[in-house]
């Protein structure tokens, strides 16, 4: 991923907002291809297209507000924090809030990974909760771990997807009952989609820097949220069995 600053002036320009925060806790440890503004909204498609998690989380709301299960009603505000820290690390773009980004996305990746244990039995329902806090705050830190030491933050996301496929295909072969894989292969599809754009953008396979309309990485926050979505009718099938 791009990480040459030179190109983005307005990033550290002393006249524009969120420089401080900026020259506080540094930059973040990669430039998406959208021109960052002298501006309060510093990229407007990266930045606005977080409402897709919003209105998710609006509609998954809906749907639990009567659910009793804790683990069900979670997806709702999962979603909210995936989108309002996201939102805020594209508004500002700096190293401080890109990690309260990653704090965001840990929201959906702990949950999904600890559902699939709890599925196969090595988590219990008892701790859930304790060990999806702990998880949450134990990976922030270890995010900016890494990131001082320089290293590619964002693997730390493909390891935690590629451990909620395995676990996944894992606890699925365990089930003593049938599982019903629909809504999993519609939330992959999305997701593949949703990654696709992500690396034309990182890439910078496609990129117009002016557009503040259509952005790859813009189009990664839509589809990852379409995907979220058909994710908790998938986990939606284990209440009354592990929920």
């Amino acid at each position: 991923m791009a990480s040459n600053f030179q190109d983005y002036p307005n990033l550290l320009k002393a006249d524009c907002p969120w420089v401080p925060l900026r020259e506080a806790g540094g930059l973040p440890n990669v430039k998406w291809c959208e021109e960052t503004l002298c501006s309060y909204i510093a990229e407007p498609a990266n930045t606005w297209s977080n409402l897709a998690y919003i209105i998710v989380a609006a509609v998954l709301w809906y749907l639990v507000r009567n659910e009793k299960e804790r683990m069900l009603k979670f997806w709702a505000p999962t979603a909210f924090w995936v989108g309002a820290t996201s939102y805020v690390y594209h508004m500002t773009v700096s190293f401080v809030t890109q990690v309260f980004d990653f704090w965001g996305m840990y929201f959906f990746f702990g949950l999904v990974l600890l559902l699939n244990l709890l599925r196969l039995g090595i988590v219990t329902k008892e701790k859930f909760f304790l060990i999806l806090w702990s998880l949450i705050f134990g990976l922030t830190a270890f995010t900016v771990v890494v990131a001082k030491l320089h290293l590619p933050v964002q693997l730390i996301v493909v390891v935690l997807l590629v451990g909620t496929l395995v676990t996944e295909v894992v606890a699925s072969k365990k089930s003593t009952s049938a599982v019903k894989h629909g809504y999993y292969f519609v939330c992959l599809f999305f997701i593949a989609i949703a990654f696709s754009f992500s690396i034309s953008d990182a890439t910078r396979f496609w990129c117009e820097r002016d557009n503040h309309v259509f952005q790859g990485h813009a189009l990664w926050h839509v589809f990852g949220a379409i995907s979220m979505f058909f994710a908790f009718f998938h986990y939606r099938q284990f209440k009354g069995k592990y929920l």
